[in-house]
């Protein structure tokens, strides 16, 4: 759900705050704001093959998995994860996390963030977040070059997306939705 233009909420206390777009920055630049409930689950481990992210940690504890190093990072920290480097991380505190989150290059990584967290607050996702095989498999085949999961291999993605993501768009499946995109990506 949308509270404001430029802001996504989820039911799971989730939200995203675009504070400057790729169309804001000549496409150097997305920076957004990250809030997590406490104890927020570790997200599937993925990687960003053409882009490096860099992030504050405004309030909170957050545990990550860059690479092969796990760290714990706390308010005030700083920290970045190279292109190409699987990675996760998580609020690990009892109070409410906040990222200050950039990415570089921004490539259309607002339009797919748009779309996962829409779908996400209408309910088109598991508790997780992750839609269906098939819408999955649109996203994930329209935004390889923004966001790759870790596994499986990457040929895989490749095969089974390709195959999966013709018919996900046949039945109506997009990768993304006018409802969720501010077109500013």
């Amino acid at each position: 759900m949308r509270n404001k233009p430029n802001e996504f909420a989820r039911s799971d206390g989730n939200r995203l705050i675009f504070r400057q777009t790729g169309g804001d920055t000549q496409g150097k630049l997305l920076e957004m704001e990250a809030v997590y409930p406490p104890h927020s689950p570790k997200p599937p481990a993925h990687y960003h093959p053409y882009q490096e992210e860099q992030f504050q940690v405004l309030a909170g504890t957050f545990h990550a998995q860059i690479g092969d190093e796990e760290k714990t990072f706390v308010t005030g920290d700083t920290f970045s994860v190279p292109a190409n480097t699987h990675h996760w991380m998580h609020n690990v505190s009892d109070t409410e996390g906040r990222l200050l989150w950039q990415v570089r290059p921004a490539l259309q990584t607002q339009a797919f963030f748009e779309t996962m967290w829409g779908l996400a607050a209408d309910g088109k996702t598991n508790p997780q977040g992750v839609p269906n095989l098939l819408q999955l498999a649109v996203i994930l085949r329209a935004y390889a070059a923004e966001f790759r999961p870790s596994s499986p291999p990457y040929l895989v993605q490749r095969l089974l997306f390709g195959f999966l993501a013709p018919i996900g768009r046949l039945l109506g499946y997009r990768a993304r939705y006018d409802k969720y995109s501010s077109r500013q990506s």
